[in-house]
Parts: C-alpha cells; sequence; structure tokens
C-alpha cells in the first residue's frame, strides 16, 4: 500500500496496512541547528526549509517520514501583482520599517527571527480598497494557466503523498492585509460594508483560480484552506460576524470541489479554533489542520464527541516532546494510538518542528508511530 493510498483510506474510515509518518515541515532555525550538530549539511538545511522540495524529500527520507500534508499545488490565489516590497524607513536602532508585498508595513529589528510587528497599513477605506487595492484582486488566466497547473501536478505526482489543492483564504488572507487591528476597525467602529465587500471581491476570485484548476482535469486528493484567524484565547472576532462574513464562500468553493469529487476539505488556523468549527462543518470543511496541542491542550477528540465521524483530522501530537526525551515521544505516540483508534484521523506534530527538537527523537517518533495497531 502506498502512502498516498494509506492517508485517504485513514480519513474515510478504510483499512490500512500501518498509520504512515506525516508531518508538517520545519523551522529553518531547527534545520541550522540540526546541520551544526552534524546531523544534515548546510546546504541542505537551507533547501529543505521549502515546503515539497526535492530537499525536504530526501531529508525527510533520512529520518523516516513518509510524507508531508503540504504536497500541494498552488494557483496564484493572493494579491496580483503583489506590492513592490521596500524599505521605508530605517530607525536609528537599525530597525528597518518595510512595506510586505501585502501593503503593511512591518518593523524588523535586526537579529530577531520571530513573526515582526505590524506599524502601520494601506487598506483604511474605500478609496485605498477600491483604487489600491480592488485592482489586485481581479482573476486573471495567468493565476491558474493549465500548464502551470498540470506542471507543479507532475512535480508533486514524484512524491509518494496525497496531492491537494490549495483553495485560498477566506477571511485570513484578509487579516493578513489589513491587519488585525485594521480589520477590528473596519469590522466595529469604521465600515462594515467594506470589509464585506472587500471578503466577497477576494473570494469570488479565489473561486475562479479554483474552478479553473479542477477544469484541468487533474486529479486532486484533497482541497487545503490557509485561514489563521484565531489566537491562543479564540477567533479574533466574534463566530456570529465570521459565520456572516465567510460562511457563503466556504459552501461555495467546497460545493466545487464536491461536484469534482473532492470529498476531503481541510483548514489550517492556529490558535483556538473550536467556536469556528461550526462554520466550517456546516460548510463542508471536514479535515482540522494541524490541531494544535503544545499550548492549549487537545481540541480533535472533544470536536469528535461533538459532531461524530464528519470530523476528521491531522495532526494532534505534541511536538513539544521532540525537545524532551523518549519518555515524552513515547507518551504521545500512546496518545496518537488512542486518537487513530477513533478513526478518520492522521497522527502529524501540531505544527513546523521548533528549534531545540532533537536529532535522533524525531527519527525515533517516525519509525514508532508506523507500528501503531489499526
Amino acid at each position: 500500500m502506498t502512502t498516498r493510498e494509506r492517508c485517504m483510506n485513514l480519513l474515510h474510515y478504510k483499512q490500512v496496512d500501518r498509520v504512515p509518518a506525516v508531518h508538517f515541515g520545519y523551522w529553518g532555525e531547527l534545520l541550522v541547528e540540526w546541520a551544526e550538530q552534524g546531523h544534515i549539511s548546510m546546504e541542505m538545511a537551507k533547501g529543505a526549509v521549502r515546503d515539497g522540495s526535492p530537499v525536504q524529500a530526501e531529508l525527510d527520507k533520512i529520518i523516516g517520514w513518509d510524507c508531508t500534508w503540504h504536497n500541494c499545488v498552488y494557483p496564484k490565489l493572493g494579491l496580483n501583482p503583489a506590492f513592490k516590497r521596500e524599505v521605508i524607513e530605517t530607525l536609528p536602532d537599525g530597525s528597518q520599517r518595510v512595506l510586505t508585498d501585502k501593503g503593511v508595513i512591518e518593523k524588523f529589528k535586526p537579529g530577531i527571527v520571530s513573526i515582526p510587528s505590524e506599524d502601520d497599513y494601506l487598506l483604511k477605506d474605500r478609496d485605498a480598497f477600491e483604487e489600491l487595492f480592488l485592482p489586485k484582486m481581479q482573476y486573471s488566466e495567468d493565476r491558474a494557466r493549465s500548464e502551470d497547473i498540470t506542471r507543479q501536478y507532475n512535480e508533486k505526482l514524484k512524491y509518494d503523498a496525497p496531492i491537494g489543492l490549495r483553495i485560498g483564504s477566506v477571511l485570513g488572507d484578509i487579516r493578513d492585509i489589513t491587519t488585525v487591528m485594521g480589520m477590528s476597525y473596519l469590522m466595529y467602529d469604521e465600515d462594515e460594508e467594506l470589509l464585506a465587500d472587500i471578503v466577497d471581491a477576494y473570494a469570488e476570485m479565489q473561486y475562479k483560480c479554483v474552478e479553473t484548476a479542477l477544469k484541468t482535469g487533474l486529479k486532486f486528493d484533497f482541497g487545503h484552506y490557509w485561514e489563521d484567524i484565531c489566537f491562543k484565547s479564540g477567533p479574533l472576532l466574534s463566530p456570529g460576524k465570521f459565520d456572516e462574513l465567510c460562511a457563503k464562500h466556504y459552501k461555495k468553493r467546497n460545493d466545487l470541489l464536491h461536484e469534482y469529487g473532492i470529498d476531503i476539505i481541510s483548514l489550517d488556523c492556529d490558535g483556538v479554533i473550536d467556536k469556528l468549527i461550526p462554520t466550517w462543518i456546516e460548510n463542508g470543511v471536514n479535515v482540522l489542520f494541524p490541531i494544535e496541542v503544545g499550548v492549549w491542550g487537545d481540541q480533535f477528540e472533544p470536536s469528535r464527541k461533538l459532531y461524530g465521524e464528519k470530523i476528521l483530522g491531522v495532526g494532534g501530537m505534541d511536538k513539544t516532546a521532540f525537545r524532551n526525551d523518549r519518555a515524552a515521544v513515547d507518551r504521545e505516540i500512546e496518545r496518537m494510538a488512542r486518537l487513530v483508534s477513533l478513526g478518520g484521523f492522521i497522527p502529524c506534530p501540531d505544527h513546523r518542528l521548533m528549534p531545540g527538537s532533537k536529532f535522533e527523537l524525531v527519527q525515533y517518533y517516525a519509525e514508532e508511530i508506523k507500528k501503531i495497531k489499526v
């Protein structure tokens, strides 16, 4: 049985010969650590950070992974053309205010590798939307050319893994473009109608991109959203407002996937997501990914109790165990075995492997997870 078959069988409650060892990529700083420790070359460290790259696949073999869940084909789903990235100002402490490709001004500090702080943003009113952003949110043929989609697909076929189609972001990208502060002002203090118009315009463009990719006739195993719209205490907006803005777009896009025989639709949203799950489940999303555990606990088992077998999962393994010892990893493997027994679940570290993860423990996990009895 292939890894592609194992993954899709597990998510369809069918028999498998064993559990696949699936991961979700690496932090670049971790790969540098591993190179400095002599586990891999620095050349491999630089190449393996990119999801779906041949170098990452080579590293996966060394560790013992079967595949990554991010084996996806990407239409051009964002602002097109993007804003030109440029330094707006260099401050006395060496930090820089930089205009990003999304039209946000971020502050970058020397030597800091974490997420930069948002300092300002361009999309503040209707004039800015219509003049600067709406033209970049239009569908055009170059976003999903048949030859580009086919070329990417054939590259993904080289790996024994499910092949996904990236289907966009209903609100997560908008949050990136407006910033959390800007989105909040639009939603509650300034122009509620404008925010809905932004979401609608962006969603329509992405729908057409997905439709064009599907018309190629290529066989995709799943559709995949990126939708970071929660944090450690819950959603960045009320569930009611989220439903009002987004539900119709999930339904329209997911109905399209169903027409093409795609019944596995996963969604990547960091943070505590439980209050948004009803909108996703009711409108066609059925796979939680990556199911963050390390900070705020399991969200899959309680969700399964609420929604039954129509909710599936990829993720849920507390990756912080890789910083600890073999006993900590064994506890996670034991917990993964219990979740696998529920059906419709693929174990996977709950996010990218972070600095401090021990190479030998990751190898150990990748080998042992395959021994779970199904």
